[in-house]
């Protein structure tokens, strides 16, 4: 009898055992849930929010701030207009090239005077009179100095150092020129070329 009774109560503590094993191991996995389940929600809102930021970015960044006057709108329009070349099939395939003064610009870099030094070549497309097009290159050339001066300045030393900085460099400049020059057309200024593009 004794022995049944221990058999007995040896079982009723596996049971008592193997439930507290279950309880703790639940409790385990509860506790790691509730933990990381913040980090969780936070990471999806974040994932959430950037991607939002990035489309609404993409839509917005093809609109141009709005002009005080529709006159002058419709004056750089039909500036456009008037410089498109007249069509011949020995025109097509030619772009033809402006220079650009050296423009020189600090670069940023805190507590050291740094600065570079650009000369541009810009390809113009063949879609564009040569002749109307340098008058019209000539006019504009202040507010293309003006916008290259500050984007040069916005650059660190680090970031026009290599070949593939350059190239955004480049690309990025290409991009700048033509929003300021044809920001409701197709762009007419076909690549961006160093003449000189010097760092110290």
């Amino acid at each position: 009898m004794a022995d049944e009774d221990n058999a007995k109560q040896q079982e009723t503590q596996k049971k008592q055992d193997a439930t507290k094993t279950e309880k703790t191991e639940s409790s385990d996995k509860k506790s790691l849930v509730g933990r990381f389940l913040p980090w969780i929600i936070m990471a999806v809102v974040v994932v959430l929010f950037v991607g939002a930021g990035l489309t609404l970015g993409r839509m917005f960044a093809g609109s141009s701030t709005p002009q005080t006057s529709g006159d002058s709108e419709q004056d750089q329009s039909a500036q456009v207009e008037s410089l498109k070349a007249k069509d011949s099939a020995a025109d097509t395939q030619k772009t033809w090239y402006y220079d650009l003064e050296p423009v020189v610009a600090n670069l940023d870099v805190p507590d050291v005077t740094r600065y570079v030094r650009a000369s541009l070549i810009l390809v113009v497309s063949s879609e564009v009179d040569e002749k109307k097009g340098r008058l019209f290159l000539d006019e504009k050339k202040p507010i293309l100095i003006n916008w290259l001066t500050v984007y040069l300045a916005s650059l660190g030393l680090e970031d026009i150092r290599g070949d593939m900085n350059l190239k955004r460099i480049q690309s990025q400049i290409l991009d700048g020129f033509n929003e300021k020059l044809f920001p409701d057309s197709k762009p007419k200024i076909k690549q961006i070329l160093f003449k000189e593009f010097a760092g110290q």
